[in-house]
């Protein structure tokens, strides 16, 4: 099975920014539609970006204008830049793919989405 690996998170002031990097193996992240994913305490996972095949963007109406989604040179790393945060943002993110190689973004649904990674903790401190 890939597996992803999530990092990039931390302790940040609100307003601050960090940037979050998902990484798997092979051409996973080129295949298939990325999406990185938050998860508050006890609830469910909540769509934060998406990227397509084509780099076809996404971003979550919570977060639009301040967080961004794209892939390095390399097509090998997806990342998360995230700024003007807020400690609403705090939560365990993770990066997934959507369950099958379809060059567009389908959907937001979590559910749908396969993750294999451990995830990086974002806390926001106001």
């Amino acid at each position: 099975q890939v597996q992803f690996m999530e990092s990039g998170g931390g302790s940040v002031q609100s307003g601050g920014s960090l940037k979050l990097s998902c990484t798997a193996s092979g051409d996973t992240l080129t295949t298939y539609c990325v999406g990185w994913f938050r998860q508050f305490s006890g609830q469910e996972r909540e769509g934060v970006a998406l990227i397509d095949r084509e780099d076809k963007t996404h971003v979550s109406g919570s977060t639009q204008g301040r967080f961004t989604i794209f892939r390095d040179s390399t097509k090998k790393v997806v990342y998360l830049q995230m700024n003007d945060v807020k400690p609403g943002d705090t939560g365990l993110y993770v990066c997934g793919t959507y369950r099958t190689p379809t060059a567009h973004c389908p959907t937001w649904d979590a559910t749908v989405f396969v993750f294999r990674g451990q995830g990086t903790q974002v806390t926001v401190s106001s």
